[in-house]
């Protein structure tokens, strides 16, 4: 289960996705670039609206603002963009930029003294305060500052501009005379929206402050909400490093330094950021004159903290706690509540792990409802809620808790929250063993729409909870058989989540369980045991577990009880229940494998109180079964019917199709044993039952490619055939027997003693 302070990362550039970058020193300027644009804003304005139908107009209204808000681009990329929304005005564009640049200096001069024009008369093509009119009074400004020789400078500059974007707009056409085949390529809506490409950001000299305040807010946005559409971790710092070049007090650009380097898990770098953030802002005075005499205080404070969540997440507690107490003196001298709020939020993160931990965590979210912080207020319950889970408490009150939360986040519009509500309860259905719930939640949070308006088109889905759902939807799909729609899930998770994406690991793990298991079910456990050191880079508890189910498969029984024995100590002091119940069983197979099943009972007696007392229905069940099993070698086959009867049903409802399988061929031997003191029509009755359940035993191992428990089967029906007369039948099943005896190694354990 994901943990839900993830989110509580302070982030102060950004609010609802806008950077406020008031600090950066470069004010507008005239491009190349811009002048293209202001030609074809001049263009359309001239245009009559009969020559350019509703659909085009439209196509270049959404296009104009990401023209004039992001970084300057390649002519020939220009032109293409314009002729894939007005393919006439493309060519007039075309046209007067030519004119312009193979004319002379004075028709740049009229054309600038013309775009005044644009403002003139009692109803003017362009209003001054609109986005258009903003942008060609600043250009106009702009340029009526520029002495002669930069005037002359800009005009070779446009010429030069002219001549590049000729020469690609050239070897364009020879490669698509060459490579004709490969048609025409439609733009996406997302290049529309404009996410700023790497071509794009490395051809523009440096940026002015709107490209530059929208740059960072767009790269910020990605990196939130969907990291595959930010630049890479390289260039993303490359021109961060550009941008620190001309002005490196841009303090911003140093808080964005700092995310990106956190996507690559790079703490000295990320820590150098964070820091220089901080100082640049109390150097600037921006904090100061926003917030008088507490800006800097303000910084500080904030320094401190986000210091802390940074060491947290590389896992230096020490030295995460030394910064929140540094937090916590600063904030509780400003008498800053708010900070204290998050001080006790990362407080309860670091000590979660001790007793009296939910105190803290319910001191948090009240005092939080109190100072009306509703998103530190939800992710108190949430937490709350999942340390509850792991306690043990009924899912009817775990629900009604998340139920109070998510009126929180309708009321409050917190989609992210939302969504990490909705994650958290697939994990506990899962918890608790009903997957059928489980799989209902975390497809409802895949159908859901984000409710956040967020910035460039992205749609709020690659976040940790969409991970989470997806890796619990493929391991459900697995669990039932259904591998190849496992394999599908994980290749789209492959794809929204790269391997250098901060989220990867989860489905890294997913993947490799899934393999894990399907090379135990088809017996080659050398794969198994490849798979185990990648298990264990991810997940060390589970990495160790892996490794003695192979080595037990294996039949190295003092190697595997030896592992188990150090795993169960080690769960055991970090209360680990699920592991611990699960190692326990593990132990209590060894000892009925090596023909002690008395000492298995306690073992299991242990696991089920476990169970049972931390509502684990799922293990209780599979606990049961065991105990079952172990009465069957004991030799009371009665009493282990009787057993199953109370643990097959949330087996046949929310079980793995594995367990499926085991659970009713348990059911065919204990019916077989009992049967040894009936009368013979009875006897005969009981054994027909038997071959029937071993048939559906059967279907289940194969849906999950299991064929040493096929063979195990198969062994007994042509046994219960033998017993029965059946020849025909019998003769088949000891063929079907055979050949997978042939197929599989045989480990020498009698097939009574193997569950």
């Amino acid at each position: 289960m994901a943990s839900v302070h993830e989110s509580l990362y302070f982030n102060p550039m950004m609010t609802n996705g806008v950077v406020h970058a008031s600090v950066f020193g470069i004010k507008d300027w005239v491009t190349p670039y811009k002048i293209a644009v202001l030609v074809l804003l001049n263009e359309m304005s001239r245009t009559g609206e009969g020559a350019v139908s509703l659909m085009e107009r439209r196509r270049l209204n959404q296009l104009l603002l990401p023209l004039l808000q992001g970084p300057d681009i390649t002519l020939s990329k220009l032109y293409k963009l314009i002729e894939e929304s007005c393919p006439q005005l493309a060519n007039s564009v075309q046209i007067r930029i030519k004119l312009m640049a193979e004319g002379e200096l004075k028709d740049m001069e009229q054309f600038f003294d013309d775009l005044s024009d644009s403002f003139s008369g009692t109803e003017p093509e362009v209003h001054k305060t609109s986005v258009v009119g903003l942008f060609l009074r600043h250009m106009i400004l702009a340029y009526s500052k520029l002495s002669f020789s930069q005037v002359f400078k800009l005009y070779t500059a446009l010429q030069q501009y002219f001549q590049n974007g000729e020469k690609k707009t050239v070897e364009d056409a020879d490669m698509e005379l060459t490579s004709r085949d490969e048609g025409e390529r439609k733009m996406e809506k997302e290049e529309l929206d404009v996410s700023v490409r790497e071509e794009e950001v490395s051809c523009s000299g440096p940026l002015s402050q709107k490209q530059a305040e929208f740059f960072l807010s767009q790269q910020a946005s990605l990196l939130k909400n969907d990291e595959t559409k930010a630049l890479t971790p390289a260039s993303l710092q490359k021109e961060l490093n550009n941008l620190l070049k001309f002005n490196p007090d841009f303090a911003e650009a140093h808080y964005l330094s700092y995310l990106n380097n956190l996507r690559v898990q790079d703490v000295f770098s990320s820590t150098h950021s964070l820091l220089h953030y901080f100082d640049r802002l109390i150097l600037t005075g921006a904090e100061s004159k926003s917030n008088g005499e507490e800006g800097y205080g303000r910084s500080l404070r904030y320094a401190a903290l986000n210091l802390a969540a940074l060491h947290c997440r590389f896992g230096h507690y020490q030295q995460a706690e030394l910064a929140l107490q540094e937090a916590i003196r600063i904030a509780q001298e400003s008498n800053d509540h708010v900070c204290l709020q998050h001080c006790l939020s990362w407080l309860y993160v670091l000590g979660q792990k001790r007793s009296d931990s939910y105190v803290l965590l319910e001191h948090s979210v009240k005092k939080a409802v109190h100072f009306g912080l509703p998103y530190l207020a939800s992710l108190g319950i949430q937490s709350l809620v999942q340390q509850r889970a792991f306690a043990g408490k009924t899912a009817n009150k775990l629900m009604d808790a998340l139920k109070d939360s998510d009126l929180l986040h309708w009321k409050h519009s917190l989609s992210e929250l939302i969504d990490i509500s909705i994650a958290q309860k697939t994990a506990i259905w899962r918890l608790y063993g009903r997957s059928t719930m489980a799989l209902q939640q975390a497809q409802m949070l895949l159908s859901m729409n984000s409710l956040e308006a967020v910035n460039a088109g992205v749609q709020q889905n690659n976040t940790e909870s969409f991970a989470v759902a997806l890796c619990h939807l493929a391991e459900l799909h697995a669990e039932q058989g259904c591998f190849a729609a496992a394999s599908e899930v994980l290749k789209h998770l492959k794809e929204r989540f790269p391997p250098n994406s901060q989220h990867a690991q989860l489905w890294m793990l997913c993947d490799q369980k899934i393999q894990f298991d399907r090379a135990m079910n088809d017996g080659k456990y050398h794969l198994a045991d490849s798979l185990v050191t990648g298990i264990t880079a991810l997940n060390s508890i589970e990495g160790v577990y892996r490794k003695a189910v192979v080595l037990q498969a294996q039949n190295q029984m003092s190697e595997a009880h030896k592992l188990l024995q150090k795993l169960l100590v080690h769960c055991q002091k970090l209360k680990n229940t699920e592991m611990v119940i699960s190692v326990l069983l593990s132990v209590a197979e060894l000892y009925w494998r090596s023909s002690s099943p008395t000492i298995a009972l306690p073992m299991l007696l242990q696991a089920l109180a476990l169970s049972k007392e931390y509502r684990l229905q799922y293990l209780a069940s599979e606990t049961v079964l065991n105990l079952a099993f172990a009465q069957l070698i004991l030799g009371i086959p009665e009493q282990a019917l009787s057993l199953l009867h109370m643990a097959i049903e949330p087996i046949l409802a929310d079980g793995a199709i594995l367990d499926k399988g085991r659970a009713m061929f348990l059911v065919a031997k204990c019916q077989v044993a009992s049967a040894a003191s009936y009368d013979q029509p009875k006897k005969a009755e009981a054994l027909e039952a038997a071959i029937e359940n071993l048939n559906e035993a059967k279907n289940y191992f194969a849906k999950v490619d299991c064929k040493e428990r096929i063979r195990d089967v198969v062994y007994f029906q042509a046994r219960l055939y033998h017993t029965l007369g059946k020849t025909q039948e019998r003769n088949r099943c000891a063929m079907l027997f055979r050949q997978l005896h042939q197929e599989l190694p045989s480990h020498g354990v009698p097939l009574i003693n193997h569950l």
